[in-house]
């Protein structure tokens, strides 16, 4: 078929099958689409879930009888409500068209803790309306047939070790419970429960003006119930009571309601997750319009929902097994990115790298931002030949030093790019249903593959220079109007560009270098397995550091191992005092970045700070040990680096109300400092001992303690017993002596402990410590150990 001919073909299939701009409420270019708005439609037809019509128990398949209302307004004590009411068919001939039709669901077992939920909103089989290619997963969902069936007349139970699931036939519902026999949570129908209020029932609506459909899977939500998730989010970790629009965008800071990163994931206190498999536009209201029900709006036409029993750790290991995991990047990129908006000769990267040697600060990457080519912005993937004599010679220079390169660039190709050309002549572009290119842009088209190997190639001849990393900035705004080389509109392929936008830029550095990374700013369910991603544009202020804590927090608890952010904030010169806590905060993150309006260099402060960004850094290389081996383990199983209190701590009730600590990895506990010119703050501290790490001074947990920061400006605590592997400071990872570990011992070590290890490319192991000594070396002659006591003072 002709380029033009396929362009016609998809127009065509978009037109009929697809959402056309016009209706979706997109008020300007980009605007987030909030699917829950089609639910509250008096011209729309709703359909809801009212009983088992059919169901074979063995095989998970049946239909389900849905109901059909409208919305009718009606007037009383001065107000219109627009409520539910039972209608009549009202299609043309009537004897073709059901009032209450009756469509296919399923329901099938993917682990001992895992179910998988799907129904179709039309009378297609299930497995023709899934997708069997989904990007969101690392491969074919499998099959569990340990669930034990019981089948009865009004209801059919399947238990596991972890729980058991209940589906009731009439009326209709699906219920969850714990391995105790405790209810997670229902299904929610009209009348469930009975209110005055109009809330949406589990249903799904079909449009007037298209006739696709959308569905509302609502859930009971229990009174003292928390509820986290959906990504990268800024906004209160604990989203109870508020409404999440998982549609990506440019974020444009770290205050707002709007997402780099979306994840239609969530996992609840009382013991239970669900994965929302859609790459549409996804809305989770969770309590805001009704405080009882959790309801999750898809513009997809099957709802396809894995839920997941067990503890956080539990939903993330069983959630990443299905979406894939976080390889463990390179050593090097653990060690400091020392970056400003932006490097822009060779002479400035040369002079930066000399300085950071000659003050000594501890650095393994120094980033080139968006002014590397010859017009600033314009990302054409070639050095400026005024500003770089030689950039092959500076990288190899670099390279001698200790210094990896990453470069940045991004896939919106301007007009007055001579590449914007080669791009539309070849088709490798975004179109939309008629043609013509849905922005001023060309937009990079990652679901055709010659487009891919395209910018593949661009990367590569970079990558073969000596480059090691590319910055893969932006994605978030593929056009939602696109008719992509996939066949499918940009109603489903808007939140899955940074999936195919992480994965071909990943790809291309691992099959050139060796190593697979990135610097990514957008994701979506399965980003994860290309590392690794950054915070975006925060502003220089308190709050964004705050907020960029809680983001990261809650984009972790998805499978994103690693995690980083610009310290300081982005958006201008970052206030010194500001500075200085949020770079203890970005050396306990696993991978640290200074960047944002410049100056970042410690010397453009003062010689004090110099002082201050140097401990910093060492106290983050004295631990690589640590950091790289508990990188190792989360990767493992699919954990993140920065965890909430609650992934520590699950049955611990005040674990899961704190939102500004965090665990790095499993033994140590950080609290930032989020006010100007503080030296103290509250930390609540978590079952058990703790030991301060920068004093020594012992704490009982299950308690709040006032805790003064120590010479580096950040309250850093150790759990009693954790025995912290450490080296002596480098000026850069590869010159890390790993043959010489210490094995800092952490309160009370007469009892005996362990310290986990892993070299550079390897395992884990398990070093074991009686008495002050190593009694078990499973790296035996490999390393020298020192068993040394816990302070740092």
């Amino acid at each position: 078929m002709t380029r033009p001919a396929a362009r016609h073909a998809l127009a065509l299939l978009g037109l009929t099958l697809l959402a056309p701009l016009p209706a979706l409420g997109q008020q300007n270019l980009g605007d987030p689409i909030d699917v829950a708005a089609e639910f509250q439609r008096a011209e729309a037809v709703y359909f809801m879930a009212s009983r088992v019509a059919a169901f074979d128990a063995a095989a998970g398949r049946g239909t389900i009888q849905w109901d059909r209302y409208t919305r009718q307004p009606g007037m009383s004590f001065a107000k219109i409500d627009a409520n539910f009411v039972r209608s009549q068919a009202s299609e043309f001939p009537a004897t073709e068209y059901d009032r209450d039709p009756k469509l296919p669901f399923a329901i099938d077992f993917v682990s001992p803790r895992t179910v998988r939920l799907r129904f179709s909103t039309r009378d297609v089989p299930i497995e023709r309306m899934s997708d069997s290619a989904s990007v969101m997963l690392a491969g074919p969902v499998p099959r569990d047939g340990s669930w034990r069936l019981t089948s009865g007349d009004s209801a059919i139970t399947w238990t596991s070790r972890y729980g058991r699931v209940r589906l009731v036939k009439n009326p209709w519902a699906i219920e969850f419970y714990d391995s105790t026999g405790g209810l997670l949570t229902r299904t929610q129908r009209l009348g469930e429960p009975a209110s005055f209020a109009s809330y949406v029932p589990f249903s799904f609506v079909r449009r007037s003006r298209d006739l696709e459909r959308n569905s509302a899977a609502t859930f009971e939500l229990a009174p003292d119930e928390k509820i986290f998730g959906f990504g990268e989010s800024f906004t209160r970790l604990n989203k109870r009571g508020q409404r999440v629009v998982a549609y990506l965008r440019d974020a444009m800071g770290a205050q707002t309601r709007l997402q780099y990163k979306a994840i239609p994931f969530f996992l609840s206190s009382r013991g239970y997750g669900m994965f929302v498999h859609t790459s549409t536009p996804v809305t989770f209201d969770v309590g805001a319009d009704f405080d009882a029900h959790n309801t999750i709006y898809t513009g997809d036409e099957l709802l396809d929902v894995f839920v997941f029993l067990g503890e956080p750790k539990d939903i993330d290991s069983e959630y990443t097994a299905l979406t894939g995991r976080s390889p463990v990047p390179p050593l090097w990129s653990f060690g400091l990115w020392m970056s400003r908006i932006t490097y822009n000769s060779e002479a400035q990267v040369r002079d930066v790298a000399k300085k950071l040697r000659d003050y000594r600060i501890p650095a393994d990457v120094l980033h080139l931002d968006t002014g590397w080519f010859e017009t600033d912005w314009r990302s054409d993937y070639q050095f400026s030949k005024t500003r770089f004599t030689d950039p092959a010679a500076m990288i190899r220079d670099l390279r001698a030093q200790g210094f990896h390169v990453s470069l940045w660039q991004y896939t919106y190709f301007t007009p007055k790019n001579p590449l914007w050309k080669e791009i539309v002549d070849h088709g490798y572009e975004v179109r939309d249903e008629s043609g013509r290119l849905p922005s001023e842009d060309a937009i990079l088209d990652f679901s055709n593959p010659e487009a891919v190997a395209w910018y593949q190639g661009k990367l590569a001849a970079l990558l073969k220079m000596g480059v090691s990393v590319i910055k893969a900035d932006f994605g978030e705004g593929a056009p939602l109007t696109g008719i992509y080389h996939s066949g499918r509109s940009g109603w489903y392929e808007h939140n899955l560009y940074p999936v195919r936008y992480n994965d071909a830029a990943y790809s291309v550095t691992k099959q050139t270098t060796g190593e697979g990374i990135i610097w990514g700013r957008s994701a979506w369910a399965g980003s994860q397995r290309y590392p690794l991603h950054w915070g975006g544009d925060a502003e220089n202020t308190n709050q964004s550091m705050a907020a960029e804590l809680r983001a990261g927090l809650s984009f972790g608890l998805w499978g994103f191992t690693y995690w980083s952010h610009d310290v300081g904030g982005f958006v201008n010169r970052a206030p010194r005092d500001l500075y200085r806590r949020w770079l203890a905060f970005g050396a306990l993150t696993s991978h640290t970045r200074t960047h944002g309006a410049p100056p970042r260099e410690p010397w453009e402060y003062d010689s004090a700070f110099v002082v201050d960004f140097r401990r910093a850094m060492e106290l983050k290389y004295s631990l690589m040990p640590y950091i790289y081996a508990q990188s190792v383990e989360s990767s493992r199983h699919g954990w993140p680096m920065l965890r909430t209190l609650f992934f520590e701590y699950p049955k611990d009730p005040t674990s899961w109300l704190v939102e500004d600590e965090y665990m790095f990895g499993a033994e140590m506990l950080v609290a930032p400092i989020f006010a100007d010119t503080g030296t103290t703050r509250d930390v609540y501290l978590p079952p058990g001992r703790w030991v301060d790490y920068q004093t020594g001074r012992a704490y009982d947990g299950g308690r709040w303690e006032r805790i003064a920061a120590g010479r580096i400006p950040i309250v850093l605590l150790v759990r009693a017993g954790a025995i912290i592997p450490q080296v002596a400071v480098a000026q850069n990872t590869g010159a890390i002596d790993w043959k010489h570990i210490d094995l800092r011992v952490f309160g009370d070590a007469a009892g005996g402990g362990s310290a986990l290890v892993a070299l550079p490319g390897e395992e884990t192991h398990r070093v074991r410590v009686d008495h002050g000594r190593v009694s078990e070396d499973p790296l035996r002659g490999r390393v020298t150990w020192r068993v040394v006591g816990g302070s740092t003072d």
